[in-house]
């Protein structure tokens, strides 16, 4: 490892679970320096530095030591530091060079972190302008063919390792609880449980509390919401046997002691990125087959293990897990890129994003006053410093770093189940649970005591003890301009979101006042059953806050009276702030006017016209017309595209098409012309005495079908053989008609009568 990394100055490695990769190579390393090794989770951070003190003999805090989100162990004598939660883009931040550092270890690649991914990215350009810096990349389960290509065709060093025999058995449908009692008999050695996430642990928990004081084990959670203590807790060696229900932190890098049996739920909570709502949702997945192979990896790190999977051996899970990158929120990314100087279209990404991915993100961060076009503001730098999202770094910086603005921080960025707020309403459904401090959860409260000395260092000392209700709404209003909702006037219940997206006010919210609101927790409206998403946690904005974000005139149509109205609307984003009447521009009317039109059913005076065009071969631009028949027009109604036709399309129409047929009683038939290309002409038999041939129309000489009518009106006869109904048919129709229609001329020979449209005159 040593030489390759003397020859190359980078190396992928790949080393089997239980090989010990993550605690010994890193202190193997410090020959050259210090070494700075990225871990994906925090509780795996702290996990690691003191596993490799314990292995090495060394301090926690002095020879290693670890720098996650809150919390620093280390001096400028550690050797080996272990960091995560963006930290190592923060070391760049301050010196692109990583001056001090000799090795970078980017542990658990495979994980594919954002953090990770882009702490790669960042660490090569570092490694390009330093020819003594050193980056090693390692996982037990990754490809690493695609880091060797990006660190420039570095070398590949694998490492095997010797498995304990795994038995994998299958339980679709069984519960956690179902498994402990059965397993439990009979096996030994600790359990390790995963489920999806922290209210599903504390669920378990509660229903196995039974089987667990039967067979006398502990039970134990682990996951990222509990304070640093309760991991360490679940870390820690046990006499007694235990059952750990842990999320998927536990897959990797973490040991827990002693496992040998694994119950998979076959579950995870996944991070994914909302376009819609400009918001990361957690997501329940299955997990992928690697995954499940990493859990299952778990039970025979130490000898010998089980793992049981509670679902059907017959699914087929997706092979891979989804790369971060491509799923959450890049806000922080982009600005950790733009901080550098770098455009992130110019950025040599390990993986690139969807370019309307970053496009969001830097759509956020300007609306944020972190970016604008000259590149990262002064306030977006402050923005940097803080291990916040961006929107929460602004209300914070927003509110001076105040315990208020703080301490909404501290609750909007810890993902654990928030206190009942009790009844009433408030303006803020933050403001109850801050009036109550003391019964926030203690790792909440350390938080936000964090955050101030935090903000009082970035602002300078520019900061304010407290604020009042208004200000802390007005900070979360500039943390969350995208998440602004406005209630519906005929459901308050329910409120539009800045999207244009619906949203229901869920019943812990306790804001039942204003018209505007800000949505600080938003979830759900993913599925058919729950079109539309809940508002958990919201805040009152005040009507002045709201600053159109564009005017425009809009012209609408009334469908129920066809006519077009004009509106000067100033929206925020798709929500209407303010609107007035105006007059309508004439080229807009007509085309919303052309467009109704379009839309609708035809009239018949309409349709005959389109199959005279059709009959004659004559293509119509029915919009180009709609449009210049509409010019004049007021309403759908007085639209007429005849009136729009040029004169040359006129003339070839009446000369091809003609409206009308003349007949030899010296008057005209109307012509219509249908859909399968026939013309007809409804005529009085009388009035085409003495014609033998059937007429003919258009450029085809098409047969005109004559629907020869009685004197009633009615047809007796349809033909297109007029001489053959003379001949064979007209004797029968004389016959069955004169005595019914005596006034009417009924002559033996058709071929000389005159022709007429009159009764016979008797003297």
């Amino acid at each position: 490892m040593r030489d390759a990394l003397a020859r190359h100055r980078a190396a992928a490695l790949v080393a089997a679970p239980g090989a010990g990769k993550t605690t010994r190579v890193p202190p193997a390393l410090i020959d050259a320096g210090r070494v700075v090794v990225l871990q994906p989770r925090r509780v795996a951070a702290r996990a690691v530095a003191r596993r490799i003190g314990y292995e090495q003999g060394w301090t926690a805090g002095r020879e290693v030591g670890w720098h996650v989100r809150f919390e620093r162990r280390f001096t400028t004598d550690t050797r080996v530091l272990v960091v995560t939660e963006g930290m190592l883009t923060a070391y760049l931040d301050d010196d692109p060079l990583l001056g001090d550092v000799a090795t970078v270890v980017l542990d658990e690649f495979h994980e594919r972190s954002l953090h990770t991914d882009i702490g790669l990215a960042l660490v090569k350009q570092a490694w390009a302008a330093r020819p003594d810096l050193r980056v090693l990349v390692m996982s037990a389960t990754f490809d690493p063919a695609p880091v060797s290509r990006f660190m420039h065709d570095c070398p590949i060093i694998t490492v095997p390792g010797a498995a304990h025999p795994l038995r994998v058995e299958f339980a679709p449908g069984q519960s956690v609880t179902q498994a402990l009692d059965e397993m439990l008999p009979a096996t030994r050695g600790q359990v390790l449980c995963f489920l999806p996430g922290a209210g599903e642990i504390q669920r378990a928990a509660q229903d196995a509390a039974g089987v667990a004081a039967r067979h006398e084990v502990e039970i134990v959670p682990l996951h990222g919401s509990l304070d640093a203590d309760a991991q360490d807790h679940a870390l820690q060696p046990s006499v007694r046997r235990r059952v750990v229900l842990a999320t998927n932190i536990a897959e990797t890098s973490l040991t827990v002691p002693g496992v040998a049996v694994v119950i998979d739920t076959g579950l995870q909570k996944v991070a994914r990125y909302d376009a819609e709502r400009a918001i990361d949702e957690l997501v329940l997945e299955r997990v992928t087959m690697d995954s499940a192979d990493q859990r299952a990896g778990r039970a025979n790190r130490l000898g010998p293990g089980i793992a049981r999977r509670l679902w059907d051996e017959r699914d087929r899970l997706r092979p891979e897990r989804e790369p971060e990158i491509h799923r959450v929120d890049l806000a922080s990314t982009v600005l950790a890129i733009l901080v550098t100087g770098t455009r992130p279209e110019r950025f040599e990404w390990y993986e690139a994003p969807a370019p309307e991915r970053v496009e969001a993100a830097l759509s956020l961060l300007g609306r944020l006053g972190a970016v604008s076009q000259l590149g990262v503001t002064p306030l977006g730098h402050q923005l940097r410093r803080l291990p916040l999202h961006p929107r929460l770094g602004r209300v914070l910086v927003a509110g001076r770093g105040s315990f208020e603005a703080a301490a909404a921080c501290a609750l909007l960025s810890e993902p654990r189940t928030r206190p009942s707020a009790g009844a009433g309403s408030t303006t803020c459904d933050l403001l109850p649970l801050i009036d109550r401090w003391q019964a926030v959860p203690f790792h909440t409260r350390q938080v936000a005591e964090h955050l101030r000395r935090l903000a009082a260092s970035v602002l300078g000392g520019d900061v304010r003890p407290r604020i009042d209700e208004r200000a802390l709404r007005y900070a979360l209003f500039l943390g969350y301009p995208d998440r602004v909702a406005r209630r519906r006037p005929q459901d308050r219940a329910r409120v539009t979101l800045a999207s244009g997206r619906g949203a229901a006010m869920a019943r812990e919210s306790l804001v039942v006042d204003g018209d505007w609101l800000v949505a600080l927790d938003l979830s759900g409206g993913r599925s058919a059953a729950q079109a539309e998403a809940l508002v958990r946690m919201a805040a009152v904005v005040d009507a002045e806050w709201i600053e159109p974000t564009e005017r425009a005139t809009e012209h609408r149509l009334d469908d129920a009276r066809g006519t077009v109205a004009a509106f000067e609307v100033e929206r925020y984003d798709r929500l209407i702030v303010r609107e007035r009447s105006v007059a309508p521009d004439p080229a807009a009317r007509a085309e919303l006017l052309a467009r109704a039109w379009l839309d609708r059913t035809h009239d018949e005076r309409t349709i005959q016209l389109l199959a005279r065009a059709r009959f004659a071969r004559i293509d119509l631009d029915l919009p180009s017309l709609a449009t210049a028949a509409a010019a004049d027009a007021r309403r759908v109604a007085d639209l007429h595209i005849e009136d729009a036709l040029p004169w040359s399309t006129r003339q070839a129409l009446d000369e091809r098409a003609p409206e009308r047929l003349d007949v030899p009683s010296g008057r005209s038939a109307a012509l219509t012309y249908r859909g399968d290309g026939s013309v007809v002409a409804a005529v009085k038999l009388q009035e085409l005495f003495g014609l033998a041939d059937t007429p003919r129309v258009g450029p085809r000489r098409e047969p005109v079908t004559l629907e020869l009518l009685a004197p009633n009106g009615r047809p007796v006869q349809t033909t297109r053989d007029l001489r053959s109904f003379w001949e064979r048919t007209y004797p029968e129709v004389r016959k069955e008609l004169r005595g019914r229609y005596p006034k009417h001329p009924w002559p033996e020979n058709p071929w000389t009568a005159a022709p007429t449209h009159r009764t016979v005159r008797k003297r």
